[in-house]
């Protein structure tokens, strides 16, 4: 069983004593509009009372014709396009309503969710979408947070409850801890735990949030356990997992990109041109991440912020999709893939980690050990493309195919290589073998210019350009 995170700050409040709160500012106004799962969120606001002077209305348009005649028709009713909808049309409406008899003194918002709980038949993923647009003064242009939520309690009564939680949460850190972001990121899961509700994205907008880098904060969902994985694109627009991985064949490279080098770039090269030569992936749509886990990030023995959206802006150079995961072992990686895919997933990898792969001392916390880690990790039509390794001193080459492990796991690994569960990388760039990332760092940090030529030219401009990991001015 994982173990249980329990969120909050000493400034946190519990649920009761923040809708009470809420409830007693006469300055914020605003709409309750709940779509699964039951009116969870402003049920807390009428329960403590004082909701005369919070609540302006709540609504649950249950039946999509009768959402589809307020909000408008939509492909699918849990999701970001709904969210918003939703916001647009409840905002709308309570400053067309409200704002010329108490515009002036009142800080008008709008909380809005929709949600896909367990129900009696429906036993899916359960998960949903919410979010709070809110004025900070009266007056003044709204600033709004959206959150991905997964729901992982079994049962109905249970998924209620905590929803009404989050969103309680969710309302209450916009209004009093949005001055420190990272606190309101904490606070979502107060009274809650990472057994029972997984965010997984949130974006922040608007002026109270001028500062804010939702791509840090995606990084922060992480690093404070309220989810295992979050995603954006190269743009550095945060994304749900469940939207972007849906139906797709996957091709993952793992690594600390710092920098991105040449043969960052020439070992995804060729394992997309055998990857898309594999049955099931012919003239199928190929999704392409670059993933970093914590452990990558981590230096000196905590993340260095700064140094995380270094390297981030290095591989927006390229135009990749960034994942960041705390999926240390590669089954862990493999079973987040694996829920929302069927297709066919490669990893790429050196042969540096294909030997770490097998190095028994990281299944101890598996009954099964490296057989079970293996079990899970091949299951779903997963493969690894390795990318052979030029060894520096007796410039000997290292593949997939003549690599050595330990003595009684050879016959596993052969296994493995006779299925092709694990292949070589095949025309690979011999230019490229001699180039090892640290020392291309190295070069970087102590003003050689022979590391130019070990990376894309994109990826030395920019670095040069804003003095990126070290970088001295010229």
């Amino acid at each position: 069983m994982k173990p249980e995170i329990k969120a909050g700050t000493e400034e946190s409040f519990g649920t009761h004593q923040k809708a009470i709160r809420i409830n007693l500012d006469p300055s914020k106004y605003g709409t309750f509009a709940e779509i699964g799962a039951g009116q969870e969120v402003a049920r807390w606001f009428f329960r403590v009372g004082g909701a005369s002077g919070t609540i302006a209305k709540t609504i649950s348009a249950y039946d999509m014709q009768v959402s589809d005649a307020i909000y408008g028709k939509c492909e699918r009713y849990v999701s970001r396009q709904r969210l918003l909808t939703m916001l647009d049309h409840e905002y709308s409406l309570l400053q067309e309503r409200l704002s010329a008899k108490r515009g002036a003194d009142t800080r008008f918002f709008a909380f809005a969710e929709t949600v896909a709980a367990q129900g009696y038949i429906r036993r899916d993923e359960c998960h949903g979408w919410m979010g709070v647009r809110f004025q900070t003064e009266p007056e003044v242009e709204f600033s709004q947070v959206i959150i991905h939520i997964r729901m992982l309690d079994a049962e109905n009564l249970q998924q209620q409850e905590a929803l009404g939680i989050a969103g309680v949460n969710l309302v209450y850190g916009a209004m009093y801890l949005r001055d420190d972001v990272e606190v309101m990121v904490k606070s979502l899961l107060d009274d809650l735990t990472s057994e029972r509700i997984e965010v997984d994205m949130i974006k922040f907008s608007g002026p109270a949030f001028a500062k804010v880098d939702n791509r840090l904060m995606a990084l922060k969902l992480v690093q404070h356990g309220l989810t295992k994985a979050a995603m954006f694109t190269a743009d550095g627009e945060v994304v749900n997992a469940a939207e972007m991985l849906h139906k797709k064949a996957i091709l993952v490279e793992r690594g600390s990109f710092r920098p991105v080098t040449n043969v960052t770039l020439d070992m995804l090269r060729s394992a997309q041109a055998q990857f898309v030569q594999e049955p099931g992936v012919q003239g199928e749509e190929v999704l392409v991440l670059m993933e970093m886990t914590l452990r990558n990030l981590i230096d000196g023995g905590e993340i260095n912020h700064q140094d995380f959206l270094d390297r981030i802006d290095i591989l927006s150079t390229q135009g990749k999709m960034v994942l960041i995961s705390n999926y240390g072992a590669f089954h862990r990686l493999a079973s987040f893939l694996f829920r929302y895919t069927k297709k066919r997933i490669g990893i790429v990898m050196g042969v540096p980690t294909l030997r770490e792969i097998f190095d028994e001392k990281y299944y101890t916390d598996l009954e099964g050990g490296i057989l079970e880690s293996f079990g899970r990790l091949f299951k779903n039509d997963l493969k690894l493309y390795v990318y052979p390794l030029l060894e520096p001193a007796t410039k000997v080459l290292i593949t997939a195919a003549n690599l050595r492990v330990e003595p009684h796991l050879q016959h596993l690994y052969d296994y493995l290589i006779q299925n092709r569960s694990i292949e070589s990388l095949r025309d690979v760039r011999k230019e490229c073998l001699p180039i090892f990332s640290r020392n291309v760092l190295e070069q970087i940090q102590t003003g050689q210019r022979e590391w130019e030529e070990m990376v894309p030219p994109e990826v030395a401009q920019i670095i040069k350009e804003r003095h990126l990991l070290g970088c001295r001015p010229s």
